[in-house]
């Protein structure tokens, strides 16, 4: 028979419902007709879902019934071409539903154990998708990247331990496997938590089959919209289980019945209660190894990550492992069974459908597993016989038993068992071992066993094993959690700030850096914060354009897909609405992180870090609000040097986009007017909720991000989400505008001039300063100076209209001069007291001159 016929006759027969079971019996009773008929199990869904389900029993306090599958490749020996070929037909339809360009940026994730061996199926189906499974074997010295719990399995905890860290913090869609949806709990347990680590805007679910009670139907629905994410369904099949009332106790009393009824642990239980069968737990298996020679360095599954290049290796390695396994098959061999090992289920699988493309063998494909279920030896049950022998491959969880399923009495002429070197252990070897128990009932048992992949250690030793992911909103910020990743620590049970006075004398007297507290957060009165939305609504539209300009000019200058990072706190709001912008003009989903910067302290190197580790350091665009001075340009500059000598690490450009630069310090701007950007006017209340950064070196320690606070008491005057949106809103309008000046900018020479620089040593010396530090030209800088700092007086340009009545409010509150200048390059320019002590304010606290 061609081999292609071969394939397709076994794919029919179990569409029809025909189950390649231990005999290939030629009748088709319902493998799920005997526990049917005890039990009053109802399997509704039609001739598609029996023919790929069959039904059993196990002892599980949770669920007694087990639904088999036919076409899994687990518990069921089945055409290993029937089993690929389901799992890589779902992927197919998940690249469908996702288009092209989606399905390029997904990540593929499979369950442990059951579903290893179908993810990978799904993921070669959907094209170019790396692939991961969970495991239940952890890995000493790689920190897990997530885990969560499977609710009814009798083995709950899963890990996730991808050797590229990156893999699941993509924003991408995530493919989720798993072999059947019941209730839909493991599903959500995994999306809750990578949602928590890694949001993003799309999942996708797929099953052999979708077995939902009406209860549990809407779960998923509702949970999308919980996180604000799009979640899809696909399956093969579809239908629901009725169980009778009592079927929990009926099936734990039927189990415990036809246990005691079979002794011997290596059972062939008869339809009815009969005496135990012999113990050929004294049986020595004749084993002949063979040599794979697989190739060196290929991972031996996904438990650690499966790429496209992985997948491409073993393609071209297949022909001539099978051909070594048949070399080493008895002459006259027609039927073979490949036996696979628990989570090892995808390369078994492609040894031995390659064995049956390329050889007139009768190929059947299975794999062990931790589940134990009852085996009666009944046409109408799934589970036809049991081997048991004990666990070889010293699990985390200590020993115990171990099954294989329908292998007993089922005629092979031989079994390949294949397992990873971790399980080749004396105990696979043992009397009452796997392959004793195996060369009980076939003439040859062949032992095939590929290397177990040992990913090596993430980082270098003198590093820490893993910097922490972003913290996210809701749990910090007030930002949606795919709107900015904070590359920061969460200071916010750390009593950090001190009054402003004293604060300033510390600073100026060089007792302490300013980094290394914060100030009292400003509380607005009514009347500022009818000055902020005034504001914001005249100012949104050119806010807007502003935003528009500078992303249409980063995409053009930098990568087709940036990375956006802003110097945090005043660049957030900039770097969310850039990320907005480019969603909406151009459906990129930029990745968006906050990173602390320090005057005279430099970057977050850690913070680098791990930007370096997770993305092109080329790629990365750093962020701010606007210039003054260009002070912080030239911090930047400086600490990206210093990082790629102590580092090693190259890459990140010094440059700085910013929404305004009346400074003229950066090349990459949206607008060089000097006028108010709402944002500026509040602190956290419109920043997230989030404290400017703290460096202190008790609290941040060398393997740390800089700190920051989550004020949460302040949610009720919070407008951080109502700044956004109202800018965001005026998008369309600004378009064509925005477009088009970014255009003409792109067509010139927009070298910094640094004239601000030069405006700023002028006004210095000129009110007898003599300290750059101390003079914040700008609208933005000037506010910051009147809520954060001890104001000396505000130098306003003669005819400053709107744009400073915010500025002028509080002047008026902390008594500080407001002094108009002709001819001043800044709309307005902040001092600060030059020589601060307490005693320069007067009783009331407000500035005196000098």
């Amino acid at each position: 028979m061609e081999k292609a016929e071969k394939a397709e006759k076994a794919e029919k027969a179990v569409n029809q419902g025909e189950h390649h079971e231990v005999r290939d019996e030629a009748d088709r009773v319902w493998s799920g007709s005997w526990v049917a008929e005890r039990l009053g199990v109802e399997l509704v869904g039609g001739d598609r879902l029996t023919g790929l389900l069959g039904l059993a029993l196990r002892r599980n306090p949770k669920r007694a019934h087990l639904l088999v599958s036919n076409v899994l490749g687990k518990h069921v020996p089945q055409s290993p071409s029937v089993v690929y070929d389901h799992g890589f037909e779902l992927g197919r339809r998940v690249r469908d539903l996702l288009g092209a360009d989606e399905a390029r940026r997904a990540v593929v994730l499979g369950y442990a154990e059951t579903a290893t061996g179908l993810g990978h199926s799904v993921a070669d189906g959907l094209g170019p998708a790396p692939y991961l499974h969970s495991t239940r074997r952890p890995v000493d010295g790689l920190t897990p990247a997530g885990g969560f719990e499977e609710s009814h399995s009798h083995a709950t905890s899963h890990l996730l331990l991808p050797e590229d860290p990156t893999l699941l913090t993509g924003d991408g869609p995530l493919v989720l496997v798993d072999d059947e949806f019941s209730t839909g709990n493991t599903v959500l347990n995994t999306v809750r938590d990578l949602h928590e680590r890694y949001p993003r805007r799309r999942y996708v679910v797929v099953a052999l089959v979708d077995m939902r009670s009406a209860a549990d139907a809407g779960r998923l629905e509702e949970f999308a919209r919980e996180i604000g994410a799009r979640v899809d369904l696909v399956t093969a099949a579809s239908g629901t289980v009725r169980l009778p009332e009592g079927v929990l106790e009926k099936g734990q009393e039927l189990v415990a019945r036809y246990e005691a009824a079979s002794a011997a642990p290596d059972d062939r239980p008869s339809a009815a209660p009969a005496p135990p069968v012999p113990d050929d737990s004294r049986v020595h298996p004749r084993v002949t190894r063979v040599n794979l020679h697989w190739p060196a360095g290929l991972p031996d599954g996904g438990r650690h990550g499966f790429t496209p290049e992985h997948r491409a290796r073993l393609e071209a390695a297949l022909p001539g492992m099978a051909a070594r396994i048949a070399d080493a098959l008895p002459d006259g061999a027609r039927r073979v069974h490949v036996l696979g090992f628990e989570e090892l289920m995808y390369a078994p699988l492609r040894l031995a459908r390659e064995l049956e493309r390329t050889t007139d063998v009768e190929v059947r494909y299975s794999t062990t597993t931790r589940s134990p279920v009852l085996a009666v030896d009944d046409p109408g049950y799934a589970i036809r016989t049991r081997l048991v022998f004990p666990a070889h491959d010293n699990p985390a969880d200590g020993s115990g038993e171990r099954y294989a399923y329908n292998i007993a009495g089922a005629g092979f002429d031989a079994v390949v068992a294949v397992v990873d070197s971790a399980a080749d252990t004396p105990r696979l070897h043992a009397p009452d071992g796997l392959l004793a128990r195996l060369a009980a009932h076939t003439p040859q048992v062949l032992l095939a066993v590929v290397p177990s992949y040992a990913p090596e250690a993430p980082h270098a030793p003198e590093r820490p094993s893993m910097l922490p992911e972003p913290l996210r909103g809701p749990a910090f910020s007030s930002y949606a959690p795919e709107e900015v990743g904070w590359l920061l620590q969460d200071l916010s049970d750390v009593t950090l700030e001190a009054p402003t006075e004293e604060r300033e004398e510390a600073i100026q007297s060089g007792g302490a850096h300013y980094a290394e507290s914060l100030p009292v957060e400003y509380q607005p009165s009514e009347q500022y914060q009818e000055l902020f939305h005034a504001a914001l609504e005249t100012s949104a539209a050119r806010i807007a354009q502003a935003v528009g300009v500078v992303t249409e000019t980063v995409l053009a200058e930098r990568s087709p897909r940036p990375v956006l990072v802003s110097l945090a706190r005043a660049g957030t709001p900039v770097g969310v609405l850039m990320r907005r912008w480019a969603q909406y003009r151009h459906g990129l989903d930029l990745p968006h992180y906050a990173v602390s910067i320090v005057r005279g302290r430099g970057i977050d190197a850690n913070a680098l870090r791990w930007l370096a580790e997770h993305h092109d350091p080329r790629d990365v665009v750093f962020v701010d609000g606007w210039t003054g001075k260009g002070a912080i340009t030239r911090e930047l500059a400086q600490a990206l040097t210093e990082f790629e000598k102590t580092d090693g690490i190259s890459g990140f450009s010094p440059e700085i986009a910013v929404l305004a630069d009346p400074g003229s310090c950066v090349r990459t701007y949206g607008t060089r007017e000097d006028f108010l950007i709402p944002s500026a006017c509040l602190n956290s209340t419109v920043s997230g909720l989030i404290s400017r950064t703290v460096l202190r070196a008790d609290l941040v320690g060398p393997h740390d991000f800089h700190g920051a606070k989550f004020y949460r008491e302040l949610a009720g005057t919070d407008v951080s989400v109502t700044f956004l949106d109202a800018v965001s809103a005026r998008f369309p309008e600004v378009t064509d505008a925005a477009c088009a000046q970014a255009k003409d900018l792109l067509a010139t020479d927009r070298s910094p001039t640094w004239e601000g620089w030069a405006a700023v040593e002028r006004i210095s010396e000129e009110y007898g300063i003599h300290d750059v530090n101390l003079v914040k030209p700008g609208v933005g800088e000037t506010t910051r100076v009147m809520l954060r700092r001890v104001p000396w007086k505000v130098l306003a340009r003669a005819g400053a209209g709107s744009d400073l009545d915010h500025v002028r409010l509080l002047a008026e509150q902390r008594g500080v001069p407001v002094e108009e200048v002709d001819a001043l390059p800044y709309t307005c320019v902040g001092l600060i007291h030059p020589k601060y002590t307490r005693g320069a304010t007067g009783a009331d606290g407000k500035a005196v001159t000098l």
